[in-house]
């Protein structure tokens, strides 16, 4: 039985027969029953969303449902071969024990890709080759540090009209040159112009399998680091003795489309531009430098190699029954 009280914030406020006090949600229960249908709906409806709201996030009542799975790091490597086009460049030649101090100036150079006389029937890394070894290193697996060397070849194109200015025998001289190995000129990094790079790695995902078994990629790089060329030259037919040295530095930028296939394994097509300077690469008694950009393209394949086993991250919904049978 319910006896009639006095007012409150909440509405007209009654008692039951114990003198416990009877709300409905702001209205007295008289005021309640004389609403509409639709009206007696709405109250209804909002009874039930707060109820979800409020014991929704009542972290106490809450079980695993749903699993994401993740990585926290990986390394991957990859091996393939590449192609250049080179800018024209102008090399400095110092040779102060001959009185030599001149420019051969816009000289033009190739590449030798190597892969396209015989690919299987020769070392691996006799053609243009290029490696990646590489480590993600956040728990997404969308970045990354990278080492990144392209063996390139670089050789000044036989058989040229070039223009030699400067001093040539301490006299004043600006003539043009017939630059070929039968006139005693050739100019090779041809056992490498050796691009070394230390690169920041950025990958986009454009679509993944949910087995992982199929993904495609676009991947973004940007790195600094020294060049190795092998040095090999000949002026006015004077050799050098061919050596690899630390020759400069440069810096690139490259841009790749990965194609991933059984989890591990993926293909990817790339393009780069390099700019390289060139410093005190040793000649007959005297030193050259030069500095060029070169754009490369680049077929490689390669493999992901996990370092830590996938953690499983949970999604939480309420259960409400669950914690009342742990209290009862």
């Amino acid at each position: 039985m319910v006896a009639k009280g006095s007012d409150n914030a909440f509405g007209h406020l009654y008692h039951d027969k114990n003198h416990n006090p009877v709300y409905f949600f702001g209205l007295s229960l008289p005021a309640y029953k004389k609403q509409s249908a639709k009206v007696k709906k709405i109250h209804l409806l909002l009874v039930l969303c707060c109820g979800i709201i409020l014991f929704s996030g009542n972290p106490a009542s809450a079980q695993y449902k749903g699993k994401h799975k993740h990585r926290k790091g990986a390394f991957y490597a990859s091996w393939g071969y590449n192609e250049e086009w080179y800018t024209n460049s102008t090399v400095h030649v110092v040779q102060n024990g001959l009185g030599n101090n001149y420019d051969l100036v816009h000289v033009e150079a190739h590449n030798h890709k190597g892969w396209d006389q015989g690919l299987l029937q020769e070392q691996m890394t006799i053609p243009q080759y290029n490696y990646r070894l590489g480590y993600y290193f956040n728990e997404k697996q969308d970045m990354a540090i990278e080492i990144n060397f392209d063996h390139t070849k670089y050789i000044i194109t036989d058989n040229q009209q070039i223009q030699l200015n400067g001093t040539l025998n301490n006299q004043p001289t600006n003539m043009n040159i017939n630059f070929s190995a039968a006139n005693g000129f050739y100019y090779y990094l041809n056992n490498g112009a050796n691009f070394l790079l230390f690169n920041y790695v950025k990958r986009f995902g454009i679509y993944h399998a949910k087995t992982d078994m199929f993904g495609l990629d676009f991947i973004c790089k940007a790195g600094v680091g020294p060049v190795i060329p092998h040095v090999q030259n000949s002026f006015f037919g004077n050799a050098n003795d061919p050596h690899f040295q630390i020759g400069g530095w440069n810096t690139g930028l490259e841009t790749a489309a990965r194609v991933s296939v059984l989890k591990y394994v993926f293909f990817e097509f790339s393009q780069k531009v390099d700019y390289a300077r060139y410093s005190g690469l040793k000649i007959y008694d005297g030193t050259a430098s030069q500095n060029f950009g070169t754009y490369e393209l680049i077929l490689s394949a390669g493999v992901i190699i996990p370092t830590t086993k996938k953690e499983r991250h949970h999604l939480f919904i309420s259960n409400f029954k669950k914690e009342d049978t742990q209290k009862n």
